[in-house]
């Protein structure tokens, strides 16, 4: 592969405008948006309710198509309609209700359902099947009810269903918004050892600042324009053009902030930070 080839994006938002009215009056949900999402990344999107996030996201896979500009995947433009079967294949989306997106009685059908629509040879179903719940941690389920299941392991099921479809990259729309913190690690585990251990590109589109610290990229959202693009440190460090947009930080982004340090992306950095400091060995 050459140079040039490598660094083409997976996904390329050109100059994207998306509104969901029709009328003059109707105000942008996204505003003019550039943005190249490159295979393997990880990338946590942030902002406020409103903010264009969720605009984003259905526009990565043709959900949605821009009202001005061009969104291509691989290389397809999301505005052809010949192209939608394999944009899809290759971009798969995972919502923030679990139930929305089961439809079968036995979690192991639930997890074909899509490719049996598709025409998948029966043997290649069920090695694709036991490969996705095996990749999050379900395949004891695999005969359960999922309507039985937690918040968490329906979620994973929903995961499985995506990844049984083998795309290039996974885009989860606020995927723990409705679950307790015990699903909402559940979830979160399953999708970074998702993007470690096969490269897949995850674009999370989270509230939880605390989701976006793991993060290759983290780009932040406000009335429809990405105010920040940049690395998880990077985009912290920003602590005042945050707070005068009234987005808020992770907690040991703030107590190191307070105190005059660089920020600390988690409780470990947090505390060896906090103790160099206290001890004398880092200035303030």
């Amino acid at each position: 592969m050459s140079g040039a080839e490598a660094k083409t994006p997976l996904i390329r938002f050109e100059n994207v405008s998306y509104s969901y009215g029709d009328g003059p009056d109707a105000a942008p949900a996204l505003d003019g948006v550039n943005l190249e999402i490159h295979a393997g990344e990880f990338i946590a999107v942030l902002g406020h309710n409103g903010c264009g996030k969720s605009t984003l996201a259905k526009l990565c896979n043709a959900v949605l198509t821009p009202s001005q500009g061009t969104v291509t995947v691989g290389g397809l433009s999301t505005a052809d309609e010949n192209s939608l079967l394999e944009i899809r294949r290759t971009v798969g989306m995972v919502f923030q209700n679990p139930d929305n997106q089961i439809v079968a009685a036995v979690v192991e059908e639930d997890v074909a359902f899509a490719l049996e629509n598709l025409g998948v040879k029966p043997e290649e179903i069920r090695e694709r099947v036991d490969r996705a719940l095996e990749a999050v941690n379900m395949s004891e389920y695999k005969l359960h009810a999922p309507h039985r299941l937690s918040g968490g392991q329906k979620q994973r099921i929903s995961i499985a269903g995506i990844l049984a479809m083998r795309p290039a990259c996974i885009v989860l729309d606020e995927p723990t918004a409705m679950l307790d913190p015990r699903g909402r690690r559940e979830v979160m585990e399953t999708v970074h050892a998702l993007n470690r251990e096969t490269g897949m590109t995850v674009i999370l589109i989270t509230h939880h600042m605390n989701e976006a610290q793991a993060a290759d990229r983290v780009l932040v959202m406000n009335r429809g324009k990405i105010l920040l693009d940049d690395t998880p440190r990077r985009v912290f460090a920003e602590y005042d053009l945050l707070e005068k947009h009234a987005l808020s930080v992770p907690q040991t982004v703030q107590l190191t902030h307070y105190a005059g340090l660089a920020p600390a992306l988690d409780v470990r950095e947090c505390a060896q930070t906090l103790y160099k400091w206290l001890m004398g060995e880092q200035p303030c």
